[in-house]
């Protein structure tokens, strides 16, 4: 059974030949008719997936906590602005707000807030969030449209959903990766003819085995140059939070989940939320190539506790009744434990400053 938005990339190919992964990633998300932002409710246990700081408070308690650290290390700017990009239904950002008031109510006065957001309905969504806050914050169709000055930014989940491009071993070397029509009219991924440049290799092509495919996200890359810019021309930290790698690697991590579940990528396009793991190494390597600080790139459980994740939790949970304090101690298992369905260590953190500062919980 196809999606209405299946159907419609079914008759462009047939029209038009095979689309690449890129397009194909782009399409399912973003298609203006059927695509999945443009469509569905994407959070929360109703939605297709859960993000960190909806399963709890304390991520973006922790987040909050690591803004004020930062802002003060680089010797207390005024004014500041405080952005986030892609904030979901506004919930880590309540609980920045929440947590800056009280920690440095002259970082909440100084402070001027900025949602990145381009979905019109979300919007609405953020402002009922932070109603209680709204004479504080501004929000933005693009990055470009933020206010000069010093600036602090958060990216939780923001890279996981710009597409990639993949490429696959064959015989002739790396070939792009497209989808296309197999005999029964069905999707299905083919081979291309545009080749890759062997320098993007982690190691010697002649290595890997016929069929290993190879991912590059031209578009992540040219976000990332434009974050830097941005804090290179202005000051300031960002702290970047995405499943992915620490390194550079072969192999497919493009996926889909649906209904909180794995779904074959071409089985419900539009229909289920599309992303692959991001390449953090790469995202280091463009933030120095820009002239920033690299602070730290680290794993998402060792930032949290490194930050007093357990000791607020500790005492969030501190006379409460055993059920909630059980709640609590999961909470804290699934944001920074490592296993499955755990985000420790799956999720990464890279945090990136101009001009060079130490910031906790990294050491210099």
């Amino acid at each position: 059974m196809s999606t209405p938005l299946g159907e419609k990339i079914k008759n462009l190919i047939a029209a038009h030949g095979p689309i690449s992964v890129t397009d194909y990633f782009s399409l399912c998300l973003a298609d203006p008719q059927y695509g999945y932002y443009r469509t569905r409710e994407p959070f929360g246990s109703a939605g297709d997936f859960t993000t960190a700081p909806e399963i709890s408070q304390l991520f973006g308690e922790m987040i909050g906590i690591f803004l004020v650290q930062a802002w003060q290390r680089h010797g207390e700017p005024n004014p500041v602005h405080i952005a986030e990009i892609g904030p979901g239904r506004g919930t880590m950002m309540a609980d920045i707000l929440r947590v800056i008031s009280k920690l440095s109510p002259t970082l909440y006065e100084a402070a001027s807030f900025h949602l990145i957001e381009t979905s019109e309905r979300l919007q609405k969504v953020q402002s009922q969030t932070l109603v209680a806050h709204k004479f504080k914050i501004t929000w933005h169709e693009s990055f470009d449209t933020l206010p000069e000055g010093f600036l602090l930014l958060a990216a939780n989940e923001l890279f996981d959903a710009i597409p990639i491009r993949q490429f696959v071993k064959t015989p002739q070397g790396f070939r792009e990766r497209m989808v296309g029509l197999d005999a029964d009219g069905e999707l299905t991924f083919a081979a291309g003819v545009a080749g890759l440049d062997p320098a993007l290799l982690p190691q010697p092509a002649s290595e890997a085995p016929l069929g290993t495919l190879f991912e590059v996200a031209p578009a992540r890359d040219a976000v990332m140059a434009a974050l830097a810019s941005r804090i290179r021309a202005s000051d300031g930290t960002a702290v970047i939070i995405d499943y992915g790698h620490l390194a550079t690697a072969y192999g497919d991590t493009l996926q889909a989940v649906r209904e909180h579940q794995f779904d074959p990528p071409l089985k419900h396009p539009g229909e289920a939320d599309i992303t692959s793991h991001v390449d953090f190494e790469q995202l280091a390597r463009r933030a120095a190539a820009e002239g920033l600080q690299i602070n730290g790139l680290t794993y998402q459980g060792d930032f949290l506790v490194g930050l007093g994740l357990i000791e607020r939790a500790s005492a969030l949970g501190n006379g409460k009744d055993a059920i909630t304090q059980e709640s609590i101690r999961m909470d804290v298992e699934r944001l920074a434990g490592s296993g499955e369905g755990k985000m420790g260590e799956l999720f990464k953190v890279l945090v990136v400053s101009s001009p060079a500062v130490a910031l906790p919980p990294f050491q210099r």
